[in-house]
């Protein structure tokens, strides 16, 4: 525990004394461009984030509430205590934008308002719903542990941090989040967004992807959140999240609206912008695919994905091919291939992104094992994947 009047170091100038307010003077001007991060920037990282801290992290606590408290987004699971909610929430919202979840949340939560409905569910109903939102193994995870806690806690929701965390699908963020948003707990959920807050306020220089650099951030995470009062450990953990969604953005950080522009350590040395650091990752792959709808009778061919498949299993899709149109010839459902395409689009399922041909065909012999003939009504209705729902939605049908 740091005790008052201490002096936190700031890398590369400044020692400060931490047990004051930020001053109201200028911050840096960021307009120009911040300057590269070089080899010995590494070297010269420090062993703990919390070491380049230029205010009490009490201080920077309350900072940060009285910043969100002043204005935030207006989401609907905001104010939620209920845990069920809160992680429908967060689940929702990984690798998904805020506006894309909305709709779907409200939906989800009026088809299963509870944790028991939802493990009572079928999963193809699960998958059905959920439809739309893509990395599909999240919903699957969802009605697994579901069923977990009818099972093993009665259908209540857990309420410590380590048994949450137990539960199918539930990393340490979700589990962090849930604890400190419904349970009060000094829990420090820290995701992408409050990752690159975290780099900036501690100048953190090395890659974040490496163990080292992320348990630092972590360990300065959690400390600001046990300096935070019981009571307001929720809205600390919201107020981090709305940081770095809003203001400390990822390409162009709003530093002269961030309630700690005056004590950044990222900002002070001019590095914010170019913060955090990552190694690149894997150089994404381009697919071909060219998917057919056959109709008849008012009904469109699809078929059903193995159960066992590595992506989407047990997903309906439409016949479909990797490579140009002409590879839709060797399906023996199809008679007939038109060759002029009807429509394309591009879909991006994490590295690997798809330019999908889409051709109108005719049905070739009677479907049978994984084929089957569906209507408009019963595609609604299924767990379609969303190359295919894109496809006849892109096709008009």
């Amino acid at each position: 525990m740091n005790v008052a009047g201490e002096v936190y170091h700031l890398s590369g100038g400044t020692n400060v004394v931490g047990d004051t307010e930020p001053a109201g003077g200028l911050a840096p001007d960021l307009s120009r461009a911040a300057p590269a991060i070089r080899r010995d920037d590494f070297r010269r990282a420090p062993r703990h984030a919390g070491e380049t801290l230029r205010t009490r992290p009490g201080a920077l606590v309350r900072q940060l509430l009285r910043w969100y408290r002043g204005g935030h987004r207006d989401l609907p699971w905001r104010g939620e205590t209920d845990p069920y909610r809160i992680w429908i929430s967060e689940v929702m919202l990984q690798q998904t934008r805020v506006e894309a979840v909305r709709p779907y949340y409200s939906r989800f939560l009026a088809r299963y308002p509870t944790v028991a409905a939802l493990a009572a569910a079928p999963l193809d109903e699960v998958l059905a719903t959920w439809a739309g939102l893509g990395y599909y193994r999240r919903a699957r995870l969802l009605h697994r542990a579901a069923g977990r806690v009818v099972s093993e806690h009665g259908g209540r929701w857990p309420t410590e941090h380590a048994s949450i965390l137990r539960l199918p699908g539930i990393g340490e963020y979700t589990a962090a989040a849930i604890a400190s948003i419904a349970f009060d707990e000094p829990r420090a959920a820290i995701d992408g967004n409050a990752f690159r807050v975290l780099a900036r306020l501690a100048d953190e220089r090395r890659d974040i992807r490496r163990a080292a650099a992320k348990r630092s951030l972590q360990a300065l995470g959690q400390e600001l959140a046990e300096s935070t009062s019981p009571g307001e450990r929720g809205d600390f953990t919201q107020a981090l999240m709305e940081l770095g969604a809003t203001v400390c953005l990822p390409r162009a950080p709003k530093c002269m609206a961030c309630p700690w522009a005056g004590t950044c350590a990222g900002l002070a040395a001019g590095s914010a912008p170019g913060l955090p650091v990552r190694k690149r990752g894997r150089v994404a792959r381009s697919v071909e695919i060219s998917v057919a709808i056959a109709r008849r009778d008012g009904r469109v061919l699809v078929r059903q994905r193995p159960r066992d498949a590595a992506v989407m299993p047990g997903f309906w899709e439409l016949p479909s091919a990797e490579g140009p149109g002409e590879a839709l010839e060797g399906l023996p459902e199809l008679a007939s291939v038109n060759p002029v395409r009807t429509v394309s689009f591009s879909h991006a399922i994490t590295v690997t992104n798809y330019t999908c041909h889409v051709f109108e065909a005719s049905p070739g012999r009677e479907p049978g094992g994984e084929f089957r003939w569906m209507s408009a009504e019963e595609l609604r209705g299924a767990p379609l994947t969303t190359i295919s729902r894109k496809a006849l939605r892109s096709a008009g049908r």
